[in-house]
């Protein structure tokens, strides 16, 4: 059953944040099990889907704030809402958790009853003089103390999945969890949605920067950064994967020495296979109006032209490792 929803002004910005990490168990969750996992809800159902891959989001869940924005040039503009969180799992293995919420230019001049701010979910009403840029801008750099995080929001829903009975804690490989945080202003009139700016900003943290038509739902806008907090957690993920991993397979004659780590690196690499590499689907789930922004990291810095590059590396190691084990068969063999 929905949530009634009322009428609000026109949002001049949108925020959010993603939280995407390995699923802590040894198996991948199967369709039932994922849909128990993600049972937020009571009154809702986990929305499951098996094409082109399995997937499984939540319900939406509201955390209520009073505080202040954030704001890059110290402006101090509090506002009073509601979050909106979900979580959301890919194939049983990888768990997104992400919070947002959407700005209008203004909000009533004075505090009104919890009921005003439940009936309009995800909408976070300034008081005050509101700066778009300003406030874009503060949530990209993380704030000050006390300013609205919705990566704490994320985070809490994400903690609080962990804990959950399905988990064994016994995850297949070692990987670390990313932050993609986000701000989308509107585009200008008649424009379409553009990438203004992805950033690299820490060892765990992206930002994104949009422009979008004031008309697309802010869900939408989630949509599209849940999927490129994925795929860049893929990306990552198999990077450091690689990263120490001692290649280079030896002459087929060659007899196996103390302190050979051809099986080290075999066991090293297996996990991507068994776990990763059937999950790049870019745009899979990302609404039609905004699919095209992918095009953008296509060319720069280019996602699925080093996913491949590292795809066909750990394909020809792999390889490369299976053919001295096939001589030694061959020279067995009566």
């Amino acid at each position: 059953m929905a949530r009634p929803e009322a009428s609000a002004p026109d949002a001049v910005l949108a925020c959010g944040e993603v939280r995407t990490r390995l699923l802590p168990t040894r198996q991948a969750l199967d369709i039932r099990s994922a849909a128990q996992f993600l049972a937020l809800r009571a009154d809702e159902r986990v929305l499951l889907s098996e094409r082109p891959a399995l997937y499984a989001r939540s319900p939406e869940t509201l955390t209520g704030v009073d505080c202040p924005l954030p704001s890059a040039n110290g402006s101090r503009v509090r506002a009073v809402g509601t979050v909106a969180a979900r979580a959301a799992l890919t194939e049983g293995r990888v768990l997104q958790t992400s919070a947002y919420f959407r700005l209008p230019s203004t909000g009533p001049d004075q505090r009104r009853p919890w009921g005003h701010y439940l009936v309009r979910p995800g909408v976070v009403e300034p008081f005050g003089k509101l700066l778009p840029e300003a406030i874009a801008e503060g949530v990209l750099g993380g704030g000050r103390p006390g300013d609205l995080d919705v990566g704490l929001i994320a985070d809490g829903l994400l903690t609080r999945l962990l804990r959950h009975p399905l988990l064994d804690q016994r995850p297949p490989l070692r990987s670390r969890p990313t932050r993609l945080r986000w701000a989308a202003l509107p585009a200008a009139p008649g424009a379409g949605p553009s990438l203004e700016r992805f950033t690299l900003a820490e060892d765990d943290l992206r930002t994104v920067r949009l422009r979008v038509p004031p008309a697309i739902p802010p869900d939408r806008i989630a949509g599209l950064c849940d999927d490129l907090a994925l795929h860049d957690w893929l990306l990552t993920t198999v990077v450091h994967l690689l990263d120490g991993v001692r290649f280079g397979a030896p002459e087929p004659s060659a007899r196996p020495r103390p302190g050979d780590d051809r099986p080290a690196a075999v066991l090293a690499l297996r996990p991507a296979v068994d776990h990763l590499l059937h999950l790049w689907m870019p745009r899979a789930r990302v609404a039609s109006e905004l699919a095209p922004l992918w095009d953008t990291l296509e060319r720069q810095p280019g996602f699925t032209r080093q996913w491949q590059a590292l795809v066909q590396r750990i394909r020809d190691q792999l390889t490369l490792h299976a053919i001295p084990a096939l001589y030694r068969e061959a020279e067995l063999t009566p």
